[in-house]
């Protein structure tokens, strides 16, 4: 009978070893379902095709503020500048990960003096002379070691890390999108805050008028005071009102301050641009699958869901044994002179295997970890999905009813200030009481304000649609 030679014998036995510690520690990772969410077929406030228009309609894109501040805040915001430091955090994650899966070589070079009591090998030792009692080595070397990954465990890890550079990317993105939503609607904010305060100016003026009428009847002898009295009451009211309107701005341009990174003149300056007259755009028609394409939060979600199932892997290979390559080339020689002879020349050659065999459940441990940060990590992800509709829902209906609303109130101002103008000929042509004016003018105040306001966020409702949608590339 043949018998197997002891070079054969070896590399059996390693096998079988490596086998058997792999039947002993390794298994499969929990399975975790991360089933697609299910999504309507349409948005039940959206309009038809027919009627829509584009996304980058949605936002005042014409308007010199915006294009100004935008521009700043996407060049210098502070949030937009941390978000994208995080990608440049994760993309050296992933280089990170993917040189461990490379040869890792060094190397060293030493001078090492020794000196030795040579009477340790015998009382007569010192006398012969024949030990150097004192002796000086030389030695460079470098070395190399290579973990195979044979089970894929780096492999894993580094899916995770290049997931995670997509990941803090949508992120990013996300971080941009609130950004611009943000300063789109604190630039509709001013300009409606103008028109507010042009109706409010109107109301002051058409107040005093009265006023100034009540008194020269007064004088005249033909009316009491107190119709002068509710007069400028009326007119101090529209200025309260008109006064407030000032802490507002305030409050804009230090919201826009954050947001850009720019100094309060800056913001000013780019705010007192005379701005385009507004016009609501038409809504435009979106599928709820375009969510799951378009919203950078979704994306982010999705991106960090498919990094944690990498973490599960990499942490169930942990079961696996681990193999090794590691190699030495060096020099050593104990005179300078002789450190580059060929006789200097040293160097090995090995080969590791590690596993683990008993960790009193230190790994189950940690692959429990990984698996319930997966489940969060999916909660997250729906999360997310059902948020961007949601979002998208409201935002179509706000589309809707703020227009509604837009409407009526322009229509209540156009009936109430002819009201109020026709009470005022009336009363003066003698064929009304000043209170009837008084009471005509009382109704008409404020109406070309809510008109004004109403229209405000009629626009503010298309940037939040815009946002909801995902927006788009500037």
């Amino acid at each position: 009978m043949a018998r197997l030679s002891p070079a054969l014998l070896r590399r059996s036995f390693a096998a079988a070893l490596a086998l058997s510690l792999g039947a002993c520690v390794a298994g499969p990772p929990p399975e975790i379902a991360t089933p697609a969410p299910e999504l309507p077929e349409s948005f039940l406030f959206a309009p038809s095709a027919e009627t829509s228009a584009t996304l980058a309609e949605l936002l005042p894109s014409d308007d010199p503020a915006f294009i100004d501040l935008s521009a700043q805040a996407l060049d210098s915001a502070p949030s937009l500048q941390e978000a994208l430091a995080r990608i440049d955090i994760a993309r050296s994650g992933a280089r990170r990960a993917g040189a461990a899966r490379l040869p890792l070589v060094t190397g060293d070079a030493s001078a090492t003096g020794t000196r030795i009591n040579p009477n340790q090998f015998g009382d007569g030792a010192a006398q012969g002379g024949f030990i150097d009692t004192e002796q000086v080595q030389y030695g460079a070397n470098v070395a190399a070691s290579w973990d195979l990954d044979i089970f894929g465990r780096l492999r894993a890890q580094e899916r995770a890390a290049i997931a995670r550079i997509d990941a803090a990317s949508a992120s990013a993105g996300a971080v941009r999108l609130a950004l611009v939503a943000e300063i789109a609607s604190s630039v509709i904010d001013w300009r409606t805050f103008s028109e507010r305060q042009e109706a409010l100016e109107q109301d002051v003026l058409a107040a005093e008028q009265l006023a100034g009428l009540a008194k020269m009847r007064e004088d005249a002898g033909l009316a009491p005071g107190f119709d002068r009295v509710r007069a400028e009451a009326a007119a101090s009211a529209s200025r309260s009102r008109l006064a407030a309107l000032a802490s507002e701005r305030v409050r804009i341009i230090g919201r826009l301050v954050t947001l850009t990174g720019q100094n309060a003149g800056v913001v000013t300056a780019a705010l007192e641009k005379q701005g385009p007259a507004g016009v609501r755009a038409l809504a435009p028609a979106a599928v709820p699958s375009l969510v799951l394409t378009n919203r950078p939060d979704v994306l982010a979600a999705t991106a960090e869901l498919a990094a944690t199932d990498a973490d599960l892997a990499a942490t169930a290979r942990q079961r696996f044994p681990q193999f090794t390559l590691s190699a030495a080339l060096g020099l050593l020689a104990f005179n300078l002179g002789d450190l580059f002879n060929s006789d200097s020349l040293v160097g090995s050659l090995s080969a590791g295997l590690a596993a683990t065999l008993l960790d009193f459940g230190r790994i189950e441990a940690e692959i429990d970890g990984a698996a319930a940060t997966k489940r969060a990590a999916f909660a997250a992800y729906r999360g997310a999905v059902f948020q961007a509709l949601g979002e998208a829902e409201t935002a179509y209906g706000l589309i809707e009813t703020s227009d509604r609303e837009a409407d009526l109130a322009v229509k209540e101002r156009d009936e109430l200030q002819r009201a109020a103008s026709l009470a005022n000929s009336r009363y003066r042509a003698g064929l009304a009481d000043f209170l009837t004016v008084l009471e005509a003018r009382r109704a008409a105040d404020a109406s070309g304000e809510r008109a004004a306001a109403a229209l405000g966020r009629a626009q503010r409702a298309r940037v939040l649609l815009w946002q909801a949608l995902g927006g788009e590339q500037m």
